[in-house]
């Protein structure tokens, strides 16, 4: 028992973290293995999410420092979207009570089947880089602080919405842009965790625990990107990306299931 949390608890979630860190650091979607468990343990739901945001904060600035150190990242110019992205994140953060949550619930699962589809037959989408259609400097002015917003208010499918801005306007590698995700997602992530904690929602045993499970297998993941790239990113976002509609369209709640069904039974 460690201040109140039992050992084989924490063992069983440091097990999930690590899995998480590993498939989020290749293309992200850890949160649809992390949430669930922390939900599973017991946790109240915006303590799972904040305690949530720890783990993930840690394995995306692991993941990072991986991508940095074999020179993957743009420096001068992804310094500039990590910052937006992070204030944004704390913007959309503070705004979360006043945007329309059902909205996001029914339009997000479209997005990302759209992405999963685009990743899975664009031709382009290789470790090669291509010609940017937008510059580094405007990228940090629109689509970085927009998807940041979004990772405050909601965050299913950041990483996904990230991953084809940096891809289809800045033209990057896969493997480049999966680097630079990873710097967007772990600045959007802490910006929204220091709210959390500011608000004394973090699970810190439970989160720490997690979040060494995570650093630890956002290094596996990393590695494993760097070497196989387009070959196992690919796919891999594609599959992240409807495991993530599927699991948004699973609440009995979400307005598109209703739609759906009200389509099919004529009701």
């Amino acid at each position: 028992m460690i201040l109140g949390v039992d050992l084989s608890l924490l063992a069983g979630l440091f097990a999930v973290a690590l899995a998480a860190g590993c498939v989020d650091a290749i293309a992200g979607g850890g949160g649809l293995l992390t949430l669930p468990a922390l939900l599973l343990s017991g946790l109240d739901p915006v303590s799972a999410i904040a305690t949530n945001k720890l783990q993930g904060s840690a394995g995306a600035l692991s993941s990072t420092a991986a991508f940095a150190r074999r020179g993957l990242i743009h420096w001068p110019s992804a310094w500039r979207i990590a910052l937006s992205a992070g204030i944004a994140s704390i913007a959309g953060a503070l705004c979360v009570s006043l945007l329309p949550r059902p909205v996001l619930d029914a339009a997000v699962p479209i997005l990302l089947v759209g992405i999963a589809i685009y990743f899975a037959t664009a031709k382009r989408m290789s470790n090669e880089d291509a010609t940017a259609r937008m510059s580094p400097g405007l990228f940090a002015l629109t689509w970085a602080p927009a998807v940041g917003f979004y990772d405050g208010v909601f965050g299913p499918g950041a990483g996904a919405f990230y991953m084809i801005g940096f891809v289809t306007l800045l033209g990057l590698g896969v493997v480049r842009a999966t680097a630079h995700t990873k710097l967007a997602n772990a600045a959007s992530n802490v910006g929204s965790l220091a709210l959390f904690a500011a608000g004394g929602h973090v699970v810190w045993p439970i989160g720490l625990t997690m979040a060494l499970g995570a650093v630890l297998g956002a290094q596996v993941g990393s590695r494993l990107a760097i070497r196989l790239g387009a070959r196992l990113i690919r796919p891999l976002l594609v599959t992240i990306a409807c495991l993530m509609a599927l699991r948004l369209l699973s609440d009995p709640a979400n307005p598109l299931r209703h739609a759906v069904v009200g389509l099919v039974t004529g009701h």
